[in-house]
């Protein structure tokens, strides 16, 4: 197969949650559509080769991988135009290509799991796999070349295996199998076979290790926000444990709810499924503190709310020469005692308070008594 020359790709700007520079972002979509245009036609090209080679099946997972790869990343291509609009994207709209940027695919088949950024490098790996293993001939092919590539690939995973034990005895095992293919193609034998499936089973590695990478760092991050959600509950924690004293202190019935103690959840888990369902909890917690809050506050509220229609149905009777009245002046004080003895009765201080409503509305005006008919003189029955 021809190697035309490649397009890199292009060095994605700015970081998660931060505005990107318009510039900036314009020089990077233009090099993602130039990347997206030739790996598209990389892949066609390399997707009719496997078709013709002898044994096209066993590269059907790494093209699917590829291809799926590419249409995740010209799916969230396409979001970054729309947010962009021409140029128009203001900064909340930047902030929001930014995550578009750095945050996770929509795919499947492992798209998912890793980033925009993290997307192009692994469909480039597949790529330059898939060139390699397509264009060897046993004949004319440089294998020096593929087992430096080799020595070069099974670095990039020290890189992204870091500590990780299983990874590292994954690599020290494929590293162990390049020795001897290496060995046996200085002895001149046929290493043709052993190369193709180390070099599959290295892009494998390679892959799963970027995918790996890409969790782990996902993985911290939901750690950190779980810590600040625990922490956001906790500090709520003293505030509704006083609003529920004041609220047992003035209301004679208050609620009967227990304060969720945060502390209980235990500290913040490391893996995966643990922290998911740490996640949920924290969630349950969060609502019912919102719950016992709402259920202290109403009562208060309330309170609150009968003293100040209270003071304003005085006005009015005030205006409407309704305090005068004994009748009424004793409702006032009945209902001003109910809303301001602690504890208070909420039911009683609400319908004393209804009733003075009603003992100070305005008085109807006195209907007017009709004037009877002048008699008439001359009329029958008319005094003469």
């Amino acid at each position: 197969m021809g190697s035309p020359a490649r397009v890199a790709a292009p060095e994605a700007p700015g970081r998660l949650g931060v505005a990107i520079d318009a510039r900036e972002l314009l020089t990077y979509l233009g090099g993602l559509e130039t990347w997206l245009g030739q790996r598209r036609t990389e892949l066609d090209r390399l997707d009719e080769a496997a078709q013709a080679a002898e044994t096209p099946h066993s590269y059907t997972s790494d093209l699917l991988l590829a291809l799926t790869l590419w249409q995740a990343i010209r799916g969230r291509a396409d979001e970054l135009q729309v947010v962009w609009d021409s140029g128009r994207a203001d900064a909340v709209a930047r902030e929001r290509m930014s995550q578009l940027v750095w945050g996770r695919l929509d795919s499947g088949n492992g798209a998912a799991l890793v980033s925009l950024v993290e997307a192009v490098n692994l469909c480039d790996a597949l790529v330059v796999q898939l060139r390699t293993r397509l264009s060897f001939d046993p004949s004319t092919a440089d294998q020096v070349a593929r087992l430096r590539g080799l020595r070069a690939e099974l670095v990039r995973c020290e890189d992204l295996a870091g500590s990780d034990p299983g990874a590292r005895a994954t690599i020290e095992s494929l590293r162990r199998r390049l020795d001897r293919i290496t060995e046996r193609a200085a002895r001149g034998g046929d290493v043709s076979g052993p190369l193709a499936e180390l070099e599959t089973a290295t892009a494998h590695a390679e892959r799963d290790l970027i995918v790996a990478a890409s969790q782990r760092r996902q993985l911290a991050a939901d750690r950190q926000r779980a810590e600040e959600q625990r922490a956001a509950l906790e500090a709520r924690e003293p505030a509704l444990h006083d609003l529920a004293a004041r609220c047992r202190a003035e209301i004679a019935v208050p609620p009967k709810h227990a304060v969720p103690d945060v502390s209980r959840l235990g500290p913040v888990p490391a893996d995966r499924a643990a922290l998911d369902d740490y996640v949920q909890r924290l969630e349950t917690v969060g609502r019912a503190l919102a719950a016992v809050e709402g259920a202290y506050a109403a009562p208060l509220r309330e309170r609150a709310e009968l003293r100040y229609a209270l003071a304003g149905l005085r006005t009015r009777a005030a205006e409407a020469g309704r305090d005068a009245s004994l009748t009424v002046r004793s409702g006032y004080d009945e209902a001003h005692e109910a809303v301001e003895r602690t504890p208070c009765d909420l039911a009683m201080a609400r319908f004393l308070v209804d009733q003075f409503r009603y003992l100070a509305r305005p008085m109807p005006a006195p209907a007017l008594s009709p004037t009877p008919p002048r008699p008439v003189a001359g009329h029958e029955g008319a005094p003469q």
